[in-house]
Parts: C-alpha cells; structure tokens; sequence
C-alpha cells in the first residue's frame, strides 16, 4: 500500500521534512498548514519540490470550525474555504481534512451539519477538492467516528467523505466491539486513513493527543486491528501517520522519518498486505564488543572477574577474552570518544545468519560496511537506533561461518601476551593480582542506554527487525531525574537487552551501559572478584536495614552481602542477587544470581544503584 506522513510528525523546516520523508521511502505527505504558512516557498515551489522528491501530497490540513454554525458564521467559513480551495489547486493537493467543530458557535444539529457539509462540498467539487470529514475525540457535538460517519451519509454528496484516525477512535475506547461500525462505512467513503499509536495515559484527551502520540507498534492501542478492519471495508487510500510528539519534533527528521517507515512496514506485515522477509529470533548472545583507547583498565577488570584472554584477531586490534560461554571482544582499534570505553557492538546468535540480515535491511536498518581482510569470515552486521552494531553470528555451526575463525588459537597468542606482559612489567608499580577462577557461565544481559530521542524507536527496532519480544516500561528513580527502562527479551531468555534512556535531551548526567554476567553463586564470584583486586560499587548500609525490614535472612546473610555490596530482590518466580563492579569509562559489569527463575531485572534496587555511582564518581572525578 501507498504510505503517507503528516509534516507535522518531523521537525524542521517543510523542506527539510519533505526531503526526510522522501528518503525514508514514502509515497506522499500531508502537508500541515502551520508548515505551509511558514514555508519561504510559494505553493508552487512546494509542488514541484514534492514532485522533484517522488512525493505525492495527499492531504491539506486542517480546516477547523466549520459546520453546524449560525448561517452567518457558516458564510465566513465558506469564504474562508474558497481561499483554502484556491491554495490547494496551487499545491496540486485534492483532499482537504475537516475537524468536528469544537467551535462555541457550535450547536447540537446533525442535520443542520449534515447540510453545511454538503454545501461545502459542492463548492468543493467546483474545485476538484474531496472533503475528508473526521471525529475529533474532543469536538464540542461530535466526537465519534461513528456519529461522524452518520453525519456524512445523511448530506449525501459524492464531494464529502470521511477521515478516521486511530487515534481519535481508540483513544475513547479499547473495545473491540465498538469498532464493529467501520463494516458499515463504504470503502469509497472512507477518503483518508490517519494512524498514530499512543502509550496508555490516563490524562485530558487533547493533552494526550498532542504530546504523546507514537509510531504504530510503539505504544498500547491495537492499531493494526482498527487498520484490518478498515481495510476490509474496501479502502485503497495510503496508510498515513500523523503524530504529535514532543519529542520526535525535538529530534533529527531523518531518522525519525525512517523510524516512521518501519513502523509502517511492520504494521502492513501484522495485517497481511506486506510480506517481508520473516524474522529470525536470535537464540543467544555471542559477544559483546567494547572499544577503548586503553585496554588495560579493561583487560584488569576482566582478569579479576575471571576471564582469560585466549585469543587475538589475526588482522585487528582486537583481543577476545572468555569464560564459560561468556565471550568479550575488547578492540583498540576503533576511534571512541573522550569518555572512553564503550559498549559498541553485540554478536546475536542466529540460527539464519543471512536471513536475519536480509529481515533488518528490509525494515530499514543500516547495513554496515565492514573492513574485513579476504580471509576474514563474512558476518552480516546491521546498526541499532542508537549506533549499536549488531552482528548475526553462528558459533558452534559447522555449516556456517564461525566468527571465532578470524582470531589466532590460543598457542599463538601466548608469544604475544609475553611480549606486552614483559614490556608493562618496565613500568608497573604494583602487584599484578592474578586472574580469579572461573565462575561465570555466560552473558545474563546486556543494558543500552539510548539517546533520549531514541527510546520509542530502540525498542520498535528490536521488536520488528529482530522479532524480540518488548515487556512493559517502567520508569526508574535517579538522583538527578527520571530513567525509563524496557527489556526485550526472546522466548527462552537466552537473549535479554535492557534499553533504557533518560528524562529529558538536558539531563548531562552519565548513565553507563553495562554487560551483566550469569553466575551461580555471586557470593563466591564477588569473593575471588575482590581477592583479584576488582572493585566493587559500595551499597549504603541503609539499603540493607531496609532489607532487614522487608525479608528475612538466615545468619550471617545479611552481612555477606554488605559486606560486598550485594543486592537481593525476589518476584512470583524466585530470587536474585547482583552486585556491580566500578565502572570502566562508559561500561560496567553485573554480576548476577537468579533462582527459580526470577525474570527480573532487579528494577526495585536501581536508584540505590545509580544513588552510588553518582557518589563514587563525585569522589573520583570519573
């Protein structure tokens, strides 16, 4: 199907969002008066602009206040609607939205509705122009896409139709019954087709309306079943986006624009007119890469956790250290930022390397080029919403490619670790503590802090393109704001990923990613972490009186885990306990204990955690 965007959706000037839309791959736009009027274009340039781009324009809007007014009011309106009709021959649009009036001139009249529609039809027509009438969820007398429907039948002319907007009808009810009256409306009727998800707010409807709106598939409405629905009535019309979103029009139009059209290939794909490649669930974590201009401090946090480097890539700057099925790659040889290092790139097992990849770049997601020498093994990689490399890997297949085969085996590294061993021993001025013995069995999770633009569109990505299941949002206290955070996790929780974002594009405060490591005793784990000379983020003792108060321990429990900063949290399923390491640049590690299959996060204990990383980094500068 055709694809449309309201201008409205992207920030910027209407050039700029013009161009976004035609990049991200959409058929036309609505143009929003507001964009026009400030527009140094005239509406001739705009149309052969649209045109130059591939862009048709499929709407005008909107026109306010129109109908079921005193008969002098309504001849101002007509008047109005000439210049309005004369305009849009200029920008060589044929749809024109009408909003139920929330005029105070408004009286309760269907008939008296009915006709003024229909005699701004007929002038309508005289100019080539459909008139696409729609519900407010707000209008003063009609609110109901129902009652608007009803409204245009009665009027009769071929000049009027009607516009329904997903938002305006679901945001009054989730019944799925009361969308049973869009069978009735002929499919010729139905001239236009608005969408716009929204997160379920108990709040004014106006308010709601136009701050929150979001991208099909980003937040609570079913979307796709009021768009099944309609589509059975016959429409062929393009399936258009208009959002009004605080922050999608703080944030750069393009990839906003291509988040826009994933959402809309997605949504074509759940009601069966789209069929894209099918998605390949990941079925593991392969690697998690950090990057770094020092892989010292780095390579002695991992040492002390346990990990052995155990090889080097034959042609890169990157070292591979494991333990258990827990794998780090830490490269030297990519440019980071002055914040140092990063969490920059995850390896996801695939059971379809390349039907993953084909999947991602059919819903729009960056193929990444890689330099890879002709012997290296050839991974498809494609880029999260917030720069994350992601990686389709096959460890352990024999039939495909194993990425494990770009690093020297483990004999030849040994030459090489001597060497750098040697020459650091020149200047060290302390004690290299050993590395601890092996306790992590492999990567529990993975925590992505997202730009804050990014948030809605990280977890659409990872829903869509690598068929990750989203749990619910929940919002996390810092001492300097407020984190949202959602996990997306596959059936088996082989792979979980947390994503989680800040409050506000303002808020300078540092939120580090971290790589959380599975164990089955983190008592024991934090010990030898510790006695390797790791460093563990102090609790304050406060968190464990309140502990004390809330569960109970056997003896000596209790002090063991402040002893080491360990956290304790418990949900229907069982128990976790985790403790986190300082942190190194932007990355930290976590290590955690779950127990009768606990399925949590330890959300509950997050602001005592970020509580003391912004203390310790007060104290240390860092």
């Amino acid at each position: 199907m055709r694809t449309s965007i309201a201008t409205v959706s992207l920030s910027g000037s209407l050039t700029e969002k013009l161009t976004a839309a035609s990049r991200a791959g959409f058929d036309g736009v609505e143009i929003f008066e507001n964009d026009l009027l400030a527009s140094p274009l005239t509406p001739e340039e705009i149309r052969a602009r649209c045109a130059d781009l591939g862009l048709t324009i499929d709407l005008y809007q909107p026109m306010r206040d129109i109908e079921a007014v005193p008969r002098h009011e309504f001849a101002r309106n007509l008047r109005r609607a000439r210049h309005k009709f004369e305009l849009m021959g200029r920008l060589g649009a044929d749809t024109v939205l009408v909003c139920s009036s929330v005029s105070p001139h408004a009286v309760d009249d269907d008939a008296l509705a009915a006709g003024q529609l229909g005699e701004l039809a007929d002038l309508a027509q005289d100019f080539g122009i459909r008139i696409a009438y729609e519900a407010l969820a707000w209008g003063r007398h009609v609110s109901t896409y129902d009652h608007a429907w009803h409204i245009v039948e009665a009027a009769g002319h071929p000049s009027l139709g009607t516009c329904l907007d997903s938002f305006h009808i679901l945001s009054r009810s989730s019944d799925p019954k009361d969308l049973d009256g869009i069978a009735d409306i002929p499919g010729e009727k139905i001239f236009f087709l608005q969408l716009a998800d929204a997160p379920l707010l108990a709040m004014d409807v106006l308010q709601w309306s136009r701050h929150y709106r979001c991208f099909p598939g980003q937040g609570g409405f079913d979307v796709a079943g009021l768009v099944g629905r309609v589509l059975r009535t016959g429409y062929d019309g393009p399936l258009s986006l208009e959002i009004f979103n605080d922050v999608f029009r703080q944030a750069e139009a393009g990839p906003i624009a291509v988040d826009a059209r994933r959402s809309l290939l997605v949504l074509q794909e759940t009601v069966g007119v789209a069929a894209p490649p099918a998605p390949v669930v990941p079925t593991g974590i392969a690697f998690a890469e950090l990057i770094t201009p020092d892989a010292d401090p780095v390579s002695a946090v991992l040492r002390a956790l346990g990990f052995a480097r155990t090889a080097r890539h034959r042609s890169k700057p990157v070292d591979l250290w494991q333990q258990g099925e827990a794998r780090v790659l830490v490269n030297t040889g990519t440019a980071v930022r002055r914040d140092g290092t990063q969490l920059a790139a995850i390896g996801l097992e695939s059971p379809a390397p390349s039907a993953a990849a084909r999947r991602a770049e059919a819903l729009l997601a960056p193929v990444l080029p890689r330099r890879r020498a002709p012997e290296d093994a050839l991974l498809d990689a494609v880029a999260a919403p917030d720069g994350t490399e992601l990686f389709f890997c096959a460890t352990n297949r024999p039939e495909l490619p194993d990425w494990r085969a770009d690093f020297q085996d483990p004999e030849d590294i040994e030459d090489i670790e001597a060497a750098e061993d040697a020459e650091d021993a020149e200047d060290a001025e302390d004690v290299e503590h050993p590395a601890a013995a092996s306790d992590v069995s492999g990567i529990d999770h993975l925590a992505l802090t997202q730009p804050w633009h990014h948030f809605d569109e990280a977890a659409l990505f990872h829903r869509s393109v690598l068929g990750l299941t989203a749990q619910e949002s929940v919002d996390v206290a810092d001492p300097y704001g407020l984190l949202r955070s959602r996990a997306v996790t596959n059936l088996d929780g082989s792979v979980r990923i947390a994503l989680s974002v800040g409050a506000a594009p303002s808020d300078d405060t540092v939120h580090a990613q971290h790589i959380a490591l599975a164990t089955d005793d983190v008592i024991a784990t934090a010990r030898r972490f510790v006695d390797a000379g790791g460093r563990l983020l102090p609790i304050p003792a406060n968190y464990y009186d309140d502990l004390a108060a809330r569960y109970e321990f056997a003896d000596g429990e209790l002090a063991t885990y402040r002893a080491l900063g360990i956290l304790y949290d418990r949900d229907a399923h069982g128990v976790f306990r985790h403790c986190y390491t300082h942190t190194v640049g932007q990355v930290f590690f976590e290590l955690v204990q779950r127990d009768g299959g606990y399925r949590g996060y330890g959300a509950p204990n997050a602001p005592v955690r970020l509580a003391a990383q912004h203390a310790v980094k007060r104290l240390t500068g860092g």
